[in-house]
């Protein structure tokens, strides 16, 4: 499983998941990619890439959740902790911002709620 690196979408066990850029939309292909709604912003998919982060299929589908949870909650920018993984999202537009896994110490800033799922 790999993250966008130069223009190409994320894969989750060889099936391609959306990855909504500013740009324009990734080509959402499969039945995992039609009920995921979760984007990665450019700088996110580069986080991913360099701290050799892969989130699985239900780990996705969890933060797919916790975002619908901060969503109902009023929450704009939520930290959302899945395992051993820290995303920041902006849950407006359901876009990762940024991600890094558990290890030293770390301080999350413009965030307006945490979810854990």
């Amino acid at each position: 499983m790999g993250f966008l690196v130069n223009n190409a979408p994320i894969r989750v066990n060889d099936a391609p998941v959306p990855v909504k850029r500013q740009e324009q939309a990734a080509a959402v292909q499969g039945s995992f990619g039609d009920v995921l709604s979760v984007q990665f912003s450019k700088h996110a998919n580069m986080r991913l890439n360099a701290r050799n982060i892969n989130l699985s299929g239900d780990q996705l589908s969890r933060v797919e959740d916790g975002i619908g949870k901060a969503y109902e909650k009023g929450i704009r920018d939520s930290l959302v902790l899945v395992d051993d993984v820290a995303l920041v999202v902006n849950v407006k537009s359901r876009t990762v911002i940024t991600a890094l896994q558990h290890g030293s110490d770390h301080v999350f800033s413009n965030i307006d709620g945490a979810v854990i799922v």
